[in-house]
């Protein structure tokens, strides 16, 4: 169906000063618009004089909101009717109380109360408990009982969460003890760039509470194609006119939870049976896409909403990053199950490589997994995979001893070498295309995990549990590392995913417990930081428009612990805010 937006034609524009109670302008404010229906926003930050200038897609009952660190929000609604030129000026104020102050800190900076013993006790945690969704935001830093914490974990445990049962009573004393409900002394620091001032942030509500619309990316077409793992269904946005389409996938005959419907999923989210993950599109115009949970790959026609189904076997666990090189032959990885596939569209060959083992119990995991997972679905929502593990019957087995966990993959554009990480082993590894010979590096930093290659063939890679981004040459294979900036010095970093603008060479990072995209420009080895206007932003894969903006899916799991209460499609332009300025200092 068609979900009527707001209008897009231009309505308006806005100017004004953003300042403190003093009078004083406030340079890096954030000044986000919201449509009437609130199904959209739009965002530029404030200049060093104070100074805000912004082209407004929308028009009607608007509501403005000035949104600055260590101040509470200052709000005013007006109406903007079409080529209106308005001057609003917003001055921010005190929180009321210090627990407000607290309340309206990032996750990563409420994280820095957990009393871990040192960070090889904490990396763990992040590794497990930070892996889809932020831990310290207002929905999971309520002050709790180490009894909940440990009935939390056990149904996180349902969606793979590999944790011994000694990592789960220290896990729950640690966040107990942590969360105490009572405000953190902690002093942020912004990156106010002049590059902050000349960008724009959009944003496009989507889908429900429920809803894990996890890759999206641009179409030929321009519009933002996602794809809701919990529901099975594409989401379309035409960004020009605002109108979103709700595509359902074909059902199957599997079971709520497909594949894995003996484990204990996220009860009411995840109420698909494909699970929809990773898209590509094809040069012919077909997305191929990977379905997590029924072990499928999707070919869609956007044109006339067809789908075609390609079974990969029912061995094959998780299909996870989907990718396509320059010959059409399309790659992914298979997490669970430690594969990687090879499907080309012309002759409807696929191929299922299985990766190295690395390790006696890595190779139990792949060759009896899939039999576990068969015997569980006698059992729905048993969740006998997890009390059957190795990690659970034997003392001293860990996640990273079971499982290998292939998961971002990318195409070298110099030679079309297939490149993957594995973000529990804490490998790279490489696929001659021609000959399917695989070679395997260890990263010097743990939780390797999306990464992307440059124009000049150089691969970049997140390190998810280390909060940092790694730099490696194919040729000489060796690694840079670069740790990410934070607000504080205590916080650490999530970098889930990340994507280089091949024509800039900048690298476009998610920093996702801060609520923050960051840009490493590699030329100058410097970042540029952009909060976010949503709080509990946790973003997926990061692609680029035609014209320069990077975009994403917003989708925390779940998503009603956002602060809009629902995913978003989000698209930074790192220019927008400049534009403004140029079009209503020189209107056409």
């Amino acid at each position: 169906m068609a979900l009527e937006r707001a209008v897009p034609a231009r309505a308006g524009t806005l100017e004004g000063i953003v300042t403190t109670p003093a009078d004083q302008p406030i340079n890096g404010a954030m000044v986000t618009v919201f449509s009437t229906d609130r199904l959209r926003k739009e965002t530029v930050f404030t200049n060093g004089d104070g100074r805000y200038f912004i082209d407004v897609s929308f028009g009607g009952e608007l509501t403005v909101r000035a949104r600055v660190p260590n101040f509470a929000d200052q709000t005013q609604r007006l109406t903007l009717d079409r080529n209106d030129r308005r001057t609003l000026d917003l001055q921010i104020g005190p929180f009321e109380s210090e627990l407000d102050r607290s309340n309206a800190l990032p996750a990563s900076a409420h994280l820095t109360s957990l009393p871990w013993h040192d960070a090889v006790e904490r990396q763990p945690f992040i590794a497990q408990c930070n892996y889809c969704h932020q831990i310290g935001d207002p929905l999971t830093r309520g002050k709790r009982s180490v009894n909940s914490w440990k009935k939390s974990i056990k149904k996180m445990e349902g969606y793979m969460a590999i944790v011994t049962d000694a990592q789960v009573e220290r896990f729950s004393e640690v966040l107990a003890t942590g969360f105490d409900g009572q405000p953190i002394d902690i002093v942020q620091t912004y990156d106010a760039s002049p590059e902050l001032a000349r960008a724009k942030i959009e944003e496009w509500l989507v889908g429900d509470g429920m809803s894990f619309i996890h890759d999206t990316v641009v179409g030929a077409d321009g519009k933002l194609y996602g794809v809701d793992e919990g529901h099975d269904v594409v989401w379309v946005l035409d960004r020009e006119t605002a109108e979103v389409e709700e595509i359902p996938l074909p059902d199957s005959d599997l079971p709520v939870g497909g594949m894995f419907s003996g484990a204990a999923l996220p009860i009411g989210i995840f109420t698909g049976k494909h699970g929809p993950h990773s898209l590509v599109q094809a040069e012919d115009g077909r997305f191929w896409i990977t379905n997590a949970l029924s072990a499928t790959l999707m070919g869609f026609d956007p044109q006339r909403k067809e789908f075609e189904v390609i079974e990969i076997g029912k061995g094959a666990l998780y299909p996870h990053t989907i990718r396509i090189d320059n010959k059409g032959i399309v790659w992914f990885t298979i997490a669970v199950s430690n594969q990687v596939g090879r499907f080309d569209p012309q002759t409807k060959e696929l191929q299922v490589l299985q990766l190295p083992h690395n390790g006696f119990w890595r190779w139990v995991t792949d060759t009896f997994f899939p039999a576990l997972l068969g015997y569980a679905a006698r059992t729905p929502r048993g969740n006998k995979p997890i009390e059957l593990s190795p990690h659970k019957l034997l003392d001293g087995i860990e996640y990273q001893d079971l499982f290998n966990l292939p998961y971002g993959i990318d195409i070298n554009p110099r030679d079309g070498g297939v490149w993957y990480t594995k973000v529990w082993a804490d490998k790279i590894g490489h696929v001659d295309p021609k000959t399917l010979e695989i070679t395997e590096y260890d990263t010097p930093l743990k939780g390797p995990r999306r990464p992307r290659f440059d124009a000049d063939g150089i691969l970049w890679i997140p390190s998810f549990d280390e909060s940092a981004l790694l730099r490696f040459d194919p040729t000489t294979a060796e690694f840079k590392v670069y740790p990410l900036p934070t607000l504080s010095p205590d916080e650490y970093e999530t970098p889930y995913a990340l994507n280089v603008q091949r024509e800039t060479g900048d690298v476009w990072i998610t920093a996702n417990m801060s609520d923050r995209i960051l840009r490493f420009i590699p030329r100058e080895e410097r970042f540029v930081s952009y909060p976010s206007p949503t709080r509990v932003t946790w973003l997926r894969d990061l692609v680029f428009t035609d014209d320069g903006k990077v975009c994403s899916s917003s989708s925390n799991l779940p998503a009603y612990a956002i602060e809009d209460g629902v995913p978003s499609f989000i698209c930074l332009d790192p220019e927008g805010g400049g534009k403004d300025r140029v079009e209503q200092t020189h209107p056409r």
